[in-house]
C-alpha cells in the first residue's frame, strides 16, 4: 500500500528506503504486523467469495438452458469480469503489500494495473450493454427479439472484451515509459491521465447508462398507468411479460447502483486528488480501491436475492445435484 504521506515529513531519519546504497531508491512500504494480518484475510475472504459466487453464475448460464437467453448471456460476461478481479487483481494485491521492495514490485504493479484498468473497463462496457438490451426490452418489446438475439448478444461480448484488452494492453505500453518507485501503484498517476482516463473509462459510460434507465424508467411509468386504465384482458395478458421485464429491469438497475456507490469514490479521488496538489491521502485512495474491488462479490447476492431461478440453480450446484443426472433442461421455477 502507499506512503505517500511521508513525502510531507520533514524528519527525513522517518524515511526508510528500499535500497540504501543506491542513489535512487524506493520508498519501503512499512505496514504493521496486525494491519497486514488484516489486510491479507480481508483481500483472500474477499477473492474466495468473489471466485465461488460469480463460478456459481457462470456455471449456472451455461449448464441450464432455461437461462441461455441474451440478458444471461451479458449477465454471463460481467460475472467473468468479477470472477477475473478475484482471481488476478487480488492476488496481485497481496503479493505486492507482501514486499514492495522486491525487483518484481514494479512489475507486479504495472500487470496490476493492467489488469484492474481491463477488468473495470468491462464491468462498465458490460453494464452499458445490458442497459441497451434493457433499453430494447422494456421501450420497444416488439422489436426486442429481433434486435437482442443470441447473435447481437455475442457481437458485445466480444466488443467488449476486445476493447477491454486493448485498454489493459495500453497501460502496460504507457507503464513502461514511467519511473520506477514513485511511491504509489496506480494506472493514472498523471493528472493528465487521471481526468482523462477517469472521465472516458468512467464518468462518460455511467452518463449513457444513467440516461438509457432514466428513458427505461419513464416508459415504465407510462405503460403502467396505460395497463391500469384499461380492462381489456389482451392487455392483461401483456401485462404479466411487461412486469417481469420491469423486473429484470429494476435487479440490473439495482446492479448499476451498487457498481456507482463502489467504484464513485475512488473514481471521484482520483480524478480531484491532482486539482487540489494532492491533499487525499493516499491511504484514502487505496480504501476506495478497496471499495469498488468489493463490488465484484456483490452481483451474486442480488441475483439471488431477486432471482429464484438463479436461486434454485445455485443449490442444485452447491448440493451437488448436477453431477448426479442431466438437469440442463430443468424448470427453474
Amino acid at each position: 500500500m502507499g506512503t505517500d504521506f511521508i513525502f510531507n515529513r520533514t524528519d527525513v531519519k522517518d524515511i526508510h528506503l528500499c535500497y540504501e546504497s543506491e542513489n535512487v531508491s524506493c520508498i519501503m512500504v512499512i505496514i504493521p504486523s496486525a494491519v497486514r494480518v488484516l489486510l491479507y484475510v480481508f483481500l483472500g475472504s474477499l477473492s474466495v467469495l468473489t471466485l465461488c459466487g460469480n463460478l456459481l453464475i457462470i456455471i449456472s448460464v451455461i449448464y441450464f438452458k432455461q437461462l441461455h437467453t441474451p440478458t444471461n448471456y451479458l449477465i454471463l460476461s460481467l460475472a467473468m469480469s468479477d470472477l477475473l478481479v478475484g482471481a488476478l487483481v487480488l492476488p496481485f494485491i497481496i503479493a505486492y503489500s507482501v514486499d514492495s521492495c522486491s525487483y518484481l514490485a514494479d512489475l507486479i504493479c504495472k500487470i496490476r494495473n493492467s489488469f484492474d484498468v481491463s477488468l473495470s473497463t468491462s464491468s462498465i462496457l458490460n453494464l452499458s450493454f445490458i442497459s441497451i438490451d434493457r433499453y430494447f426490452a422494456v421501450c420497444h418489446p416488439l422489436r426486442y427479439e429481433s434486435k437482442i438475439n443470441i447473435c447481437a448478444a455475442v457481437i458485445m461480448i466480444l466488443v467488449c472484451w476486445g476493447v477491454s484488452t486493448l485498454v489493459g494492453t495500453g497501460v502496460i505500453i504507457t507503464g513502461l515509459n514511467e519511473g520506477k518507485c514513485d511511491g504509489r501503484c496506480f494506472a493514472f498517476n498523471t493528472p493528465v491521465s487521471s481526468i482523462t482516463g477517469c472521465f472516458f473509462a468512467f464518468y462518460l459510460p455511467v452518463v449513457i447508462i444513467l440516461s438509457t434507465y432514466l428513458k427505461i424508467f419513464l416508459v415504465a411509468q407510462k405503460q403502467a398507468r396505460s395497463i391500469q386504465n384499461s380492462n381489456c384482458q389482451s392487455v392483461k395478458s401483456g401485462a404479466s411479460v411487461s412486469k417481469t421485464e420491469r423486473k429484470a429491469t429494476k435487479t440490473l438497475a439495482i446492479v448499476m447502483g451498487a457498481f456507482l456507490i463502489c467504484w464513485t469514490p475512488f473514481f471521484t479521488g482520483v480524478t480531484l486528488n491532482p486539482l487540489i496538489n494532492y491533499s487525499i491521502p493516499i491511504t484514502v485512495i487505496e480504501i476506495f480501491a478497496l471499495l469498488g474491488w468489493s463490488n465484484s462479490v456483490l452481483n451474486p447476492f442480488v441475483y439471488a436475492f431477486f432471482y429464484s431461478w438463479f436461486r434454485v440453480a445455485f443449490r442444485m450446484i452447491i448440493s451437488g445435484k448436477i453431477f448426479q443426472g442431466n438437469f440442463a433442461n430443468s424448470k427453474l421455477l
